[in-house]
């Protein structure tokens, strides 16, 4: 679920996730700080900060996990709780895929 702060460009994501295996918060977030800092990077951001909205107006990131926010349920329930600025993100996005097609040979676009 996504949910509009009463911001004018933040937005928060209510992720609630089910998992086979069970692990434990710490886990998950291991693994999504791994994330952030290889195939996802400059995309995705774990933070350890106590955060509001606000804080993450400009943030170039498509998705910030607020990692105080996150709560195991159960071994196999979790409940994810990330930010994201919907226009600073979006617009970070679309700058890479400008770069992405840029690099690419003339005869592949």
């Amino acid at each position: 679920m996504s949910i509009r702060v009463p911001t004018s460009d933040v937005s928060m994501v209510d992720l609630t996730v089910a998992t086979r295996v069970p692990s434990s918060i710490a886990e998950v977030l291991a693994l999504l700080q791994q994330a952030s800092q290889g195939s996802m990077a400059g995309v995705l951001s774990v933070s350890d900060q106590e955060l509001v909205s606000s804080d993450l107006l400009g943030s170039p990131f498509s998705c910030i996990v607020d990692s105080k926010a996150c709560v195991e349920l159960n071994p196999n329930f979790f409940k994810i709780i990330a930010w994201y600025d919907n226009e600073w993100g979006y617009s970070s996005r679309l700058l890479d895929l400008v770069s992405m097609m840029n690099k690419l040979e003339p005869r592949s676009i």
